[in-house]
């Protein structure tokens, strides 16, 4: 192909050849049939290094669409825009369980880590190469549900919009930090919840290390638990407050939960029971949900009777 040249590629999994069976793994379709195989997903298409990474991108960009159609079809979640009060096109968005959350009484953020992936993503690699319950954050879903959790998925990575023709920044979220700040304040804060988990994967955890410096007072009454897979934050600008409310699994060999060691200021460190690094929230998920259970029942035990009295008659 001339390098003057620029391939198009289709819009939907289909048009690439592609679907997901009922495992959630993609798989390649039958040209004749149009049926699904066993055949995986096959990066050398081209001849040519970097039509092969054009294509992965442009399925990856598909799949970021499937993803967000599966969450408010199959998930029930709904959108909520960021900012609210201009054209769809020129917003991101974020997916939450309820149209409006108001005051919940426990309420999980997910964060995922930096680079291409999007709202109800942990890896896109994953999600093409291994299965949708590795790759996406349903089975976090899921699980919060069954727990009593209001869900509420940032979207972090999403920063820029074309409009008209140019390329401009999004309000509020200009980048990841940003964008985390102005959701808690319209929707987090604003719902009023009694209480408030995070999960964060890679570079989720710097963004809610900044978060914890900025909203000290939030993280401090409202926040009681924060579970970490394998985050990439700097021990030094961890706040005290976070230390005690933290655990962040890693990539180890060791088995699942096993404490390690951490270095001075950071916040405990265990194993995710998995040594690659966009496996780490998958594989690490029973563990998770077992903290943050534990830690919501001493936060419970820590509230004043009288506002934990008045709470339980509601």
């Amino acid at each position: 192909m001339a390098a003057s040249e620029e391939r198009t590629y289709p819009t939907t999994l289909e048009g690439f050849g592609y679907g997901f069976n009922q495992g959630g793994k993609l798989r390649q379709i039958d040209k004749e049939t149009g049926k699904l195989t066993d055949r995986v997903f096959d990066y050398q298409v081209y001849t040519s290094l970097s039509e092969n990474q054009a294509h992965y991108e442009a399925l990856g960009d598909v799949i970021t669409e499937y993803v967000y159609q599966r969450l408010e079809e199959k998930e029930g979640m709904k959108k909520l825009y960021v900012p609210d009060d201009v054209p769809p096109e020129e917003a991101t968005f974020v997916f939450s369980t309820v149209e409006k959350l108001d005051r919940p009484k426990k309420l999980l953020v997910l964060i995922h880590g930096s680079g291409v992936v999007r709202a109800g993503q942990w890896a896109r690699s994953l999600i093409i190469n291994d299965c949708l319950d590795s790759g996406t954050q349903i089975p976090y879903i899921r699980r919060a549900r069954e727990l009593g959790y209001e869900v509420l998925l940032l979207n972090t990575n999403d920063n820029y919009r074309t409009v008209n023709g140019a390329r401009k920044p999004i309000r509020g979220s200009r980048n990841p930090t940003e964008h985390a700040a102005t959701v808690l304040e319209k929707y987090i804060l604003a719902s009023k919840p009694e209480s408030v988990a995070i999960v964060a994967h890679s570079y989720g955890g710097v963004v809610t290390v900044e978060l914890a410096q900025r909203y000290a007072d939030f993280f401090r009454d409202k926040v009681f638990a924060v579970g970490f897979t394998d985050s990439v934050h700097a021990a030094s600008l961890v706040p005290e407050a976070l230390k005690k409310i933290g655990r962040n699994w890693v990539t180890a060999k060791d088995p699942l939960d096993t404490p390690l060691t951490i270095t001075k200021h950071d916040i405990p460190r265990h194993s995710a029971g998995h040594i690659k690094h966009e496996m780490t929230s998958y594989s690490c998920m029973s563990a998770l949900f077992e903290f943050l259970e534990s830690r919501y029942a001493e936060f419970r035990s820590e509230e004043p009777q009288s506002k934990k009295s008045k709470g339980d008659e509601l």
